[in-house]
């Protein structure tokens, strides 16, 4: 099969703002926070060693259908329907494959069927319509990078898939997932997410958003928050601490697995203790930098 390139440099180097003159600890972002929240080990592959991992047809779904849901907005408000949605589809397939030709691998022999596949992306996409009718949005932004430099001097950035601003000012967070929505008890982990980039977008813009939205397309519910300033800060406070425990994990060394339910879905379980494998030996240059250089050349850890 096929793997992914994880040592690709992040989307976010290439836009990200230089801080001249501050002195930054570091950046993150909401993907690496939530890897070491689930397991430190998981974070080191990741970010550290940077070990590829193969490619999922459940990621390159949500990639497709967040560009062709991207793609609809740039259509006149009468156009943004199914079948448009649907006519969309294989020109976002084709620029994926153009950009990644290693993506089509998957669908070898021993793969599933890319027919069927497609298709399972038109359904998706039509249960899109059924949560939210476009021709009534008007979205501010769209794959919006955002970032924000707090007073720790943490660096917090990422990408948010759309931003709302109401005629008032209200600002609405908007998140598409092609997965199913969380059961019960694990809501607050999937708005950490969101609550991470209304942080960023509070700090930035000076306005707390109204509405955090999961858009949840795997089985078409949507998960709505309002958040106020003590959730942020209580999150800012959070990110804080993981932002300290992965200095920590760095200055020792000690990358812990925590075994968890996501493990079956791990692309390392060969190489993960708590399956009985054997962790690689650290990049040299892990142990060099226990704490980032001052300003723009920061090293990126999210």
């Amino acid at each position: 099969m096929t793997v992914q390139d994880t040592a690709a440099p992040s989307p976010a180097e290439r836009v990200s703002t230089p801080v001249d003159g501050v002195e930054v600890l570091g950046a993150l972002s909401p993907s690496r926070a939530g890897d070491f929240l689930t397991c430190p080990l998981l974070y080191r592959y990741r970010t550290i060693d940077k070990l590829p991992e193969p490619y999922s047809v459940d990621a390159v779904r949500g990639t497709v259908v967040h560009r062709v849901l991207e793609n609809l907005f740039d259509l006149p408000a009468v156009d943004r329907t199914p079948e448009q949605a649907r006519g969309l589809l294989m020109p976002a397939w084709d620029e994926l494959l153009d950009a990644e030709p290693g993506v089509a691998e998957m669908f070898g022999t021993e793969g599933p069927d890319v027919a069927a596949w497609l298709a399972s992306c038109r359904v998706v996409l039509d249960r899109y319509f059924s949560l939210e009718d476009p021709q009534r949005i008007e979205p501010a932004e769209r794959e919006l990078y955002v970032e924000a430099l707090l007073d720790s001097k943490l660096l917090l950035r990422g990408f948010v898939d759309r931003l709302d601003i109401a005629p008032d000012g209200a600002i609405r967070v908007v998140d598409y997932k092609t997965g199913r929505s969380p059961t019960e008890g694990f809501e607050a982990k999937a708005l950490f997410q969101m609550r991470f980039y209304a942080v960023v977008i509070w700090r930035t813009r000076g306005v707390v958003p109204a509405v955090l939205q999961l858009v949840y397309l795997g089985n078409g519910e949507i998960l709505r928050y309002e958040p106020d300033e003590d959730d942020l800060l209580a999150t800012e406070r959070k990110v804080e601490a993981v932002w300290e425990a992965i200095r920590h994990a760095r200055e020792t060394q000690d990358w812990r697995a925590r075994r968890n339910r996501l493990c079956d879905w791990c692309a390392h379980q060969a190489i993960c203790p708590e399956w009985g494998g054997t962790p690689p030996p650290l990049p040299a240059v892990d142990a060099v930098v226990a704490d980032p250089p001052p300003g723009p050349d920061a090293p990126v850890l999210g």
